[in-house]
Order: C-alpha cells, then sequence, then structure tokens
C-alpha cells in the first residue's frame, strides 16, 4: 500500500485528529489559520481551537487576485498562474504559522483548504440554464500538501455542486453538528463579505435546519472604500458613523428581486457590487449624494437585509438567539442597528458559544475535513435543501 494512504487510513481511525482550517474570504484581508483539535465525527464531534491567526496578504496578492475576481473576461495566464501561486503563497503562511507556534508539520493529520472564491455561478444568480450551478475556488491543494508536506483536503464545494447543492453557503454542516440546542432556536449570523446564516432550529420543533445568503455584509462598503478612499474597509464605521441614510437609495437598494426571494439561497459580489449601486442611485436620482451618506446607506442596506431575513423565518418562534461572526462583527454601526432592530431576540458575539468569531470559518472547514476523514453523510441528513455529502479533494504531499 502506497505509505501516504496508509497514513490517511490511518489519520481516518484516530480517536483525536489534529487539522489545519484555512479561510480567505472576498475581502482579501488575510488568510484565517486555525488548528483544530477534532474528536470523533458527527454528533459526538468535539472541537477545541488550539491556535488561530489570520496572517495578513501583501498588496501585490490582493492586486492580484483582483485582477479576476468575479470577473467574466480575464486573462487566462494571469488567471492559471494564480492558481499555483495562491497556493504557494497559503503554504508559506501555514508554514510561517507553524514556526511562530513552534509545531512541527509532523504534528498536524491534515489541512483543510477552502481556498480563494474567484466566481460564484449559481443558476439562479446568473439566470442562465445553459450552464449548469458553478462556482470556483482556486489555490491548489497539491502546492499547499507538497510545500508544507502535510495531507491536504480543499476544493469543498465542487462537491456540494456536484450533488445538486449550489455550492454555498456551507456553514449549516458543522453548525448543526456542534452547536444544536434542546429549547433555543438560533441564528449563527456570519457577516462576512456576502452575509450569511445558519438556522438551527431547537430540539422542540419540527423544522430543518438550512443555511442561507442574505445579501451583501461587507463587499460593497469594502470596494465603496477601496474606490473613493483608497483604503479596504471603512474600520469601525468611521465614515458611516458621520454619513446620513438616504431613504431614497436604501429603498432602491432594497428592491432587488433577490433579497424577496425563499431560503436557502446564495448569492455574491457577482450581483452586490459598485454596479448595482450605480443603478440604485441612478433610478433613485441620489447620484449627488457625499460620500459619507453613500457609505451610510450602504451599512444600513447590509443592516436591513439582515434583520429582514431574520425576522422572516423568525415569525412564529419562542427563544430565539443570534450569534454574530465575521468582520461585519466588528463594524458597530453595524452590529447596533441589527440588535436594535431585534429586540426580541438574545443578539451577542459568536464568542458566546465558545469560539472565536474570527475564527469560525477556518473552524468550519477543519470540520467538513474532519467528516470527510471520519464521518459519514447520514450525519447531515437532516439539512434542509441541501445534500448529505461529505466534501474535500484530497492531495498527497508525497
Amino acid at each position: 500500500m502506497n505509505p501516504q494512504i496508509e497514513r490517511l487510513y490511518q489519520i481516518s481511525h484516530k480517536k483525536e485528529r489534529r487539522i489545519i482550517g484555512l479561510m480567505s474570504g472576498t475581502s482579501l484581508d488575510g488568510l484565517d489559520i486555525a488548528i483544530c483539535r477534532i474528536e470523533n465525527a458527527g454528533k459526538t464531534t468535539k472541537i477545541q481551537l488550539e491556535h488561530f491567526a489570520t496572517m495578513d496578504y501583501e498588496d501585490e496578492f490582493r492586486t492580484r487576485v483582483r485582477e479576476v475576481f468575479a470577473k467574466r473576461n480575464i486573462d487566462q495566464q494571469l488567471f492559471s498562474g494564480l492558481h499555483a501561486y495562491i497556493g504557494i503563497t497559503h503554504a508559506k503562511l501555514i508554514n510561517a504559522a507553524l514556526k511562530q507556534w513552534n509545531i512541527s508539520h509532523k504534528q498536524i493529520d491534515c489541512i483543510a483548504s477552502h481556498g480563494q472564491t474567484v466566481y460564484h455561478a449559481p443558476q439562479s444568480l446568473t439566470k442562465d440554464l445553459n450552464w449548469p450551478n458553478s462556482t470556483l475556488q482556486i489555490g491548489d491543494g497539491d502546492h499547499i500538501a507538497v510545500d508544507t508536506g502535510i495531507i491536504t483536503l480543499s476544493d469543498f464545494r465542487q462537491k456540494h455542486i456536484a450533488a445538486g447543492g449550489e455550492g454555498a453557503p456551507l456553514a449549516a454542516y458543522g453548525d448543526f453538528l456542534l452547536f444544536s440546542h434542546p429549547t433555543e432556536n438560533r441564528f449563527l449570523l456570519n457577516i462576512g463579505g456576502i452575509s450569511n446564516f445558519t438556522f438551527i432550529p431547537s430540539h422542540q420543533t419540527k423544522l430543518n435546519a438550512y443555511a442561507t445568503d442574505l445579501g451583501p455584509g461587507n463587499t460593497m462598503m469594502n470596494q465603496y472604500m477601496k474606490a473613493h478612499f483608497n483604503t479596504e474597509m471603512d474600520k469601525d464605521a468611521y465614515v458611516a458613523k458621520t454619513g446620513l441614510v438616504s431613504d431614497q437609495l436604501l429603498n432602491q437598494l432594497l428592491a432587488d428581486e433577490f433579497l424577496t426571494l425563499p431560503f436557502p439561497k446564495t448569492t455574491g459580489p457577482e450581483l452586490f457590487n459598485l454596479t448595482y449601486l450605480e443603478r440604485a442611485q441612478d433610478s433613485s436620482k441620489t447620484t449627488d449624494l457625499p460620500h459619507k451618506d453613500i457609505m451610510a446607506t450602504l451599512n444600513r442596506f447590509a443592516a436591513q437585509a439582515i434583520v429582514n431575513g431574520i425576522r422572516r423565518q423568525a415569525e412564529g418562534l419562542t427563544d430565539i438567539a443570534v450569534y454574530i461572526s465575521g468582520g461585519g462583527l466588528h463594524n458597530p454601526l453595524l452590529f447596533d442597528y441589527i440588535k436594535k432592530s431585534l429586540p426580541a431576540f438574545k443578539v451577542q458575539s459568536f464568542a458566546t458559544l465558545g469560539i472565536n468569531p474570527d475564527a469560525k470559518e477556518a473552524v468550519l472547514f477543519a470540520l467538513l475535513a474532519n467528516e470527510t476523514l471520519a464521518g459519514n453523510k447520514s450525519n447531515v441528513e437532516q439539512i434542509k435543501d441541501s445534500p448529505a455529502v461529505c466534501m474535500g479533494k484530497i492531495s498527497l504531499p508525497e
């Protein structure tokens, strides 16, 4: 037997695995690296976050990715090179983090790499039935495996699509296994580039868990700040807090069909971008608004889309809690509006559930890898409108 296959077999039979989860979001702030100790699988899974860091990207990395991100016409040589370049870059950042934590690659069982999303194209978003649902994350898993010496699982979203899903969001799988509660109806809200929640009904209901995108999280605010202020984000909502919300523009931003579609659904910056904003400004005759007012309105747009979505699913339920993770948790204007708009709900940081909210997505991909190695698709059969599958392609280091 190939010794790497034998090692894979041994890892799958261990009671506890040490897995590195990786997440690189559309905000391109850096690579989230989470070392997790994961015991068992399925509903008996126990997970401990040992180490976490966000390793910053260099400006050159961000610039290169933005040359292809969410664009239909791109340079093929650049695109091909980026697949390897991102894998190599991520491997370097992993090695640097392990050195910083004084951990040998031999002490890690595997890596779970989300990759870098460059295009998301489910039919529900493109409206083009000539092509199947598709999504693309690049950052070659073979480069990561070879350059770190660690077995790597990557490209998780492709199995979801192949089995009939839309490739996103995947958070429901890990959230359902880790955070179900006997009496509390939970919304695990993640505010990244796109906002999404996992709805986990209490054991007292007959409802099914599911994950869904809601609308823009930080993506339109970040794009606007980059275009007009040459900075990556509106840190602490500094600009948005000085502006006034334009009701005319806000109502137009909220008028898109996607925001009223039934759950679950998926979207991306392919829809929610500066072109979307420009169309809304033209339609609402608000093209002369100052930058600070546009940022205030984009902040409210993100918050209102989230609030509307949660209210819709929560109708008729009691004992409701919303736990927030992702970059939007650190935007005080966004967080405060969500909390104020849901006065009957418990609205808290995801840290309340015992995991660093900034690490949540990286931790969940580590859990997905654990399910592929040691779990079973039957563990997630109760998730609504999402295929029960184990995900991730396996790359061997030798």
